[in-house]
């Protein structure tokens, strides 16, 4: 599972889980501090904007180099780059500083944390075993309308799968800087998987947008997003040369978050991971 539906909203499942333990541990905290009539909502709020700002201003500097073209970019939190060590400090700082700034706040903020964290985590790794880690098996076609599954596409490379449509603005945007990394990346597969629609509509947005990509394909019935647990747009996949999951971005990427992904998977491959 990559995103929980909430009616037509699609959620990142680590941003669902995250607001779940918040809500978990501020209930916990005011149960635990209810003598003393202390809540730990403030703290908690204090928490996630340390974390945010800490994991954001961490990721961008990182890879400033990536995001030095488009300096915008950096304000752009749907990219999903954050470094969690660094937010995860930053936030567990702020907490120390409350409790010892306030003895009464010490133990309901104890207890609250503690639940939160075992939510998380607790739910995270239950998912992480159930997800379905092997290269989708739903049925694609070409443009030409020839059948071809996914690990031929592979050809025993790392492989990018981009999920979209010509109707999904955030697919759009993105869709030069995949472009791109497939012409500057020999060594790893991209396939663009549409979702839903015709070869008359793929190729007429192609050709008005001037992309020239390899490797663009149909998946008609739209199942390769409920088949990897996701139900938003885009969804980018990322596999080792053994079509094993080993990375995901549901959302826009932009030149800093591709750049992180495909770091990661080169690194994978330089490493010799393998199953």
């Amino acid at each position: 599972m990559l995103t929980v539906n909430l009616g037509p909203l699609s959620i990142p499942l680590a941003l669902f889980l995250t607001l779940a333990a918040l809500l978990v541990a501020a209930a916990v905290g005011r149960l635990t501090g209810r003598a003393g009539k202390t809540g730990i909502g403030h703290v908690l709020a204090d928490m996630l904007l340390a974390g945010l700002v800490t994991a954001r201003i961490a990721y961008v500097i990182t890879w400033f180099d990536s995001y030095r073209g488009t300096p915008l970019a950096m304000l752009d939190l749907r990219d999903g780059g954050f470094t969690p060590w660094a937010g995860t400090a930053a936030a567990l700082l702020v907490a120390m500083l409350h409790g010892w700034r306030s003895a009464a706040l010490r133990r309901p903020l104890a207890w609250g944390l503690a639940a939160g964290a075992l939510l998380w985590g607790g739910v995270f790794g239950a998912v992480a075993l159930m997800q379905n880690t092997s290269l989708p098996k739903s049925p694609l076609t070409t443009l030409a309308g020839e059948p071809v599954d996914l690990s031929r596409l592979a050809g025993g490379k790392p492989l990018v799968i981009n999920l979209w449509a010509t109707w999904c603005p955030p697919c759009r945007r993105e869709m030069p800087l995949l472009a791109a990394a497939q012409k500057q990346e020999p060594g790893l597969r991209f396939v663009f998987a549409n979702q839903g629609e015709n070869a008359v509509t793929v190729q007429g947005y192609l050709r008005a947008a001037g992309l020239a990509l390899d490797n663009v394909v149909l998946d008609a019935g739209a199942r390769i997003g409920p088949e990897v647990g996701s139900g938003g747009l885009p969804t980018t996949l990322f596999y080792n040369a053994d079509g094993r999951l080993v990375d995901t971005h549901v959302g826009q990427l932009t030149t800093g978050s591709l750049a992180d992904k495909l770091g990661r998977l080169r690194r994978r491959v330089a490493f010799g991971e393998h199953g």
